[in-house]
């Protein structure tokens, strides 16, 4: 018999118990907390709910390692720059609308995304880690030039990358040509991609 999963209100209680016991030492008051930490919690998060209102200050929340297959209730979270989802079963970026104008890092590897459909409404994103999920096809990977600030991008392990090989290093910048990183390595412009020919 497989238990319930823990709610966000479950883990959101046990880490301000942690963050108040900190407080004394930090003295940043749990209810103004800008990095939340909600990392592989037994058993593991399944949903996103409401109870997420209750950190409005957070920049930084962190919910890798759960069972998250759906991106919701990001709505109040109007301070949220950097965002963790890596190692959950997210199949789609839908639910990122709420926080499009703030997010500026997705870090979303390990899950099950094989559409873009969504991605440019992140009109800050300047890093996106999205290694080891299940986009195949070009059409699909040329939607990231839509994001006017993406320079950072992981994207091996994808099907796409796998199948491209020696060339995927000159041809994913020649269809996302803001990128000044591919899969950790700087990308170096060549002098005819530069002169358009």
């Amino acid at each position: 018999m497989v238990g319930k999963g823990t709610t966000i209100k479950e883990a959101l209680a046990k880490w301000f118990v942690f963050l108040c016991v900190q407080e004394e030492k930090t003295g940043e008051k749990c209810s103004e907390a800008t990095v939340v930490k909600l990392i592989c919690q037994i058993p593991p998060i399944e949903k996103l709910d409401s109870t997420l209102a209750k950190i409005p200050n957070c920049e930084k929340l962190c919910l890798s390692t759960n069972c998250i297959d759906k991106i919701t209730n990001l709505g109040e979270l109007k301070n949220l720059k950097i965002l963790s989802l890596g190692r959950n079963n997210i199949k789609a970026f839908t639910g990122l609308d709420a926080v499009g104008d703030t997010l500026e890092e997705l870090w979303i590897s390990y899950n099950l995304i094989e559409k873009m459909k969504g991605v440019h409404l992140m009109k800050k994103l300047r890093i996106l880690y999205m290694s080891n999920n299940l986009v195949k096809d070009w059409g699909e990977f040329s939607k990231l030039a839509d994001l006017p600030c993406l320079e950072d991008l992981v994207f091996v392990g994808n099907p796409l990358e796998e199948k491209a090989e020696a060339s995927w290093s000159i041809e994913a910048p020649k269809r996302v040509p803001r990128l000044k990183k591919l899969d950790g390595h700087p990308v170096i412009k060549r002098a005819e991609d530069e002169d358009g020919g």
